[in-house]
């Protein structure tokens, strides 16, 4: 797989401040790559630099093959970029700020026109391209947003909350058009958020920044497994439970310990002893409602990288 994003060593300093500290990163062509940390961990700052709109102090960086910070124009014709906080002009309809933005791209004329029209309909905007933005919805800016970003059709976009603020409903149109937009154009996307559960839902590999350093990295199956440290942890739920059950289950070989919830059994154990958990339920005389590994959330996983 070819990379899109080559970063090694990155550092940024802002009189002495560690913005971006010794980070290393590589997105894949075609992936959709989460990129996630809170406030002040990095993240803006890392994207100005794959932007080649701020220096780094060290480190080397490539995107698409180019240096951003000695080749910016080649970099930003191939890159496009949704900040979280979009800027059009209210007084003018979504066609004529999409024309304008080709203007300033310095697309011709007639290809700009065609440009527009098409991505307006990818974004699921033309009923409403004669509409004064002003009017718009904060779904449709950041769809508007988005077209935006398409005129140039660039190989890799990044995208800065593209669903903050929005309905369930919108946000979910925006994240199925950004699915699309890998599958049918073959785009290279990265996505910063703090919406845990559209990332997961969407994203190939995350990767987890923290004072500047990118502490995790990986699909949400890998860093779940980091997370459980060689522990397998299942979930039982049985018509009954009582110390019995719950003795038997202790004393299986390789769990090293049972939590009870409810009627739901945490089990976590060094080995898959599903088939041992199922044998004791129901040598016990009780039904075996369910019986499944737990999956990590990536809120979950979110959550622990930081406790730790």
């Amino acid at each position: 797989m070819s990379l899109v994003v080559e970063a090694k060593g990155l550092k940024k300093y802002y009189d002495g401040v560690k913005a971006v500290d010794g980070l290393d990163l590589e997105i894949g062509e075609g992936e959709i790559y989460g990129l996630l940390g809170p406030n002040g961990a990095g993240k803006t700052t890392t994207i100005l630099i794959l932007l080649g709109l701020t220096e780094p102090t060290a480190g080397e960086v490539k995107v698409l093959g180019y240096n951003p910070a000695r080749e910016p124009l080649k970099v930003k014709r191939l890159t496009g970029y949704l900040p979280e906080n979009l800027g059009f002009y209210d007084d003018l309809s979504a066609r004529e700020n999409l024309l304008y933005t080709a203007y300033l791209n310095r697309i011709p004329e007639r290809e700009a026109k065609k440009r527009v029209a098409e991505v307006l309909e990818i974004v699921g905007l033309s009923d409403v391209a004669e509409r004064r933005v002003g009017a718009f919805s904060r779904g449709m800016r950041q769809r508007l947003g988005i077209a935006d970003v398409l005129l140039k059709d660039p190989k890799f976009v990044i995208l800065d909350e593209p669903t903050s603020g929005i309905d369930p409903e919108g946000a979910q149109q925006i994240l199925e058009m950004i699915v699309r937009l890998r599958e049918e154009k073959g785009m290279t996307i990265m996505l910063s958020s703090h919406l845990l559960h559209q990332v997961q839902r969407i994203c190939d590999r995350v990767g987890i920044i923290h004072q500047g350093k990118l502490v995790a990295q990986g699909s949400v199956g890998e860093l779940g497994a980091v997370v459980e440290e060689g522990q397998h942890l299942f979930e039982v739920r049985a018509s009954r439970v009582d110390e019995a059950l719950l003795d038997t289950l202790r004393g299986i070989e390789g769990v090293t310990s049972v939590e009870v919830e409810g009627d739901l059994i945490r089990v976590k154990a060094t080995e898959d002893v599903r088939p041992r958990i199922a044998r004791a339920v129901i040598e016990s005389g009780a039904e075996l409602v369910e019986l499944k590994g737990h999956t990590y959330t990536l809120e979950e996983i979110y959550l622990r990288y930081f406790q730790e």
